[in-house]
């Protein structure tokens, strides 16, 4: 697979998320195997590495500074501001004060003096676009970061960013089962010339096809509080799911392998960032950019999972309300 620019760099189209080792999914590994997972991954060829300020409360990036910033040379480093879980205080806090004051408690965490992708993670509409993205202007022309990006924002909000500075990167949940970015970003972000990210293109582990019951999930886990995992959602999407899997084996592919090859088919500029706790998956995720899969593969795994035959929203209601892209009626 070739590689293909993110912010003007070229990376592989398969990134690693890091979330997973700090937090969201059930209980993070020990230290010292998420250490050893990082850097086999560099040692496999993995060059963007995804992390963000409130992946557990910014222990995701003092992860990164204690594990690989010995090798910082190796990978685009990515992460994110916007996003406030200070005790009682929740919401978006996009204002140029708080990217500022961000960026440098990311920076310190983080260990270097420079993020290559500094997204702002969600779109704060008290905030005029032009004031942030003034505020990312002002961090680039001080080096303190290579390029800019936004996550979950709709593609007016990002044409009028852009207009201001152009941006780097596109951050959006985007896989077979979610197809919001279909809806508008794909393309605007395909026609500015923008790559696009996407993350859980493996559906938070679903299309991997080993979760069977959601129910044995750990306590701590986000997807307990997602309707596409809930108990009255879930058995109709496994059995999407097993139908996938199958055609995944008559591929001869791992049914994740499958997933991110059609993610990657949606167009030259699309980057996925998978996230894992598991060496032989972080393995298996890098493999599915060197895989050659059918046409007709590609075409029966769209047809069968994709918005319509979904059961469930990707986000309950709560946090669908924190969301600027584009949704589905």
């Amino acid at each position: 697979m070739t590689k293909r620019m993110l912010c003007g760099r070229p990376v592989d189209p398969i990134g690693l998320g890091c979330m997973n080792l700090s937090w969201a999914y059930g209980d993070p590994p020990p230290h010292e195997d998420k250490v050893r997972l990082l850097n086999e991954a560099l040692d496999l060829g993995y060059d963007h590495l995804d992390t963000a300020n409130i992946y557990g409360k910014g222990a995701n990036e003092e992860l990164l500074a204690q594990a690989v910033m010995h090798r910082r040379d190796e990978f685009l480093l990515a992460s994110k501001t916007g996003i406030v879980i200070e005790g009682p205080r929740r919401g978006i806090d996009c204002s140029p004060d708080a990217i500022s004051a961000s960026l440098d408690e990311s920076l310190k965490r983080l260990g270097t003096d420079h993020i290559d992708l500094f997204y702002m993670h969600r779109f704060d509409p008290k905030v005029p676009i032009a004031d942030s993205v003034g505020a990312m202007a002002r961090a680039i022309e001080a080096g303190k970061i290579g390029a800019y990006g936004v996550s979950e924002w709709s593609s007016a909000h990002i044409r009028e960013a852009h207009r201001v500075h152009p941006m780097g990167a596109v951050q959006t949940e985007f896989s077979l089962w979610t197809r919001n970015a279909e809806l508008g970003v794909l393309e605007t972000t395909r026609e500015l010339g923008i790559a696009l990210v996407a993350f859980s293109p493996v559906a938070r582990g679903a299309l991997g096809g080993e979760l069977k019951d959601p129910a044995t999930l750990s306590d701590k886990d986000l997807r307990r509080s997602l309707p596409r995992f809930s108990a009255e959602n879930w058995p109709r999407n496994l059995a999407l799911i097993e139908q996938f899997c199958a055609i995944a084996r008559d591929e001869g592919v791992a049914p994740a392998q499958l997933a991110l090859g059609w993610l990657l088919a949606q167009g030259g500029h699309v980057h996925a960032i998978p996230g894992t706790t598991s060496i032989g998956h972080m393995r298996e995720n890098f493999g599915a950019a060197r895989v050659q899969l059918s046409s007709s593969a590609l075409d029966r795994a769209a047809a069968l999972i994709n918005h319509q035959t979904v059961t469930g929203h990707r986000y309950s209601e709560m946090m669908r309300n924190t969301i600027d892209t584009e949704d589905f009626a």
